[in-house]
């Protein structure tokens, strides 16, 4: 059985053999900080632990989507809830027209949307749309927003 490490330094250690400097995302690298990244064992609220058990204070909340804080029960509830009935189809679902309608009648103005699972899949579908306003190389823009907004 492989060694478990038990601090941060050792996993930020085993997680360098594995991953460019040892993290999933160039922001939690704390380079441009200083030191070494603690790795996180769990969050409640608005905590959060290390391996070590040390206790932070979790300013961050993930970049945003954590307005609840970490396993808020009514999340908690709701997430298992939901994957009880799975957890990913790759095909439409009733559950995604009604988050953009319910979406829609907070911004009006907002015609059509797509959620999309990254960034860099949000950009590709900007450009995307962008491109086929200006060129009938790509497709007639009604195309692309049945096919990629909806």
């Amino acid at each position: 059985m492989p060694h478990v490490p038990q601090t941060s330094p050792d996993w930020f250690k085993r997680a360098a053999a594995v991953t460019p400097g040892g993290v999933n995302s160039p922001v939690r690298a704390f380079r441009g900080v200083g030191g070494d990244p603690f790795f996180v064992s769990r969050g409640a609220g608005a905590r959060l632990w290390d391996v070590e058990g040390r206790e932070y204070i979790d300013y961050v909340l993930s970049w945003g989507p954590l307005i609840f804080g970490h396993a808020h029960p009514a999340v908690v509830a709701a997430v298992t809830e939901a994957a009880a009935l799975g957890t990913s189809y790759g095909a439409p679902t009733a559950a995604e027209v009604l988050l953009a309608e319910l979406v829609r009648d907070f911004f009006p103005s907002m015609e059509l949307l797509r959620f999309v699972n990254s960034g860099t899949e949000a950009t590709m579908s900007a450009v995307i749309a962008r491109r086929s306003e200006r060129s009938s190389l790509i497709a007639p823009a009604t195309v692309i927003r049945r096919r990629l907004l909806v």
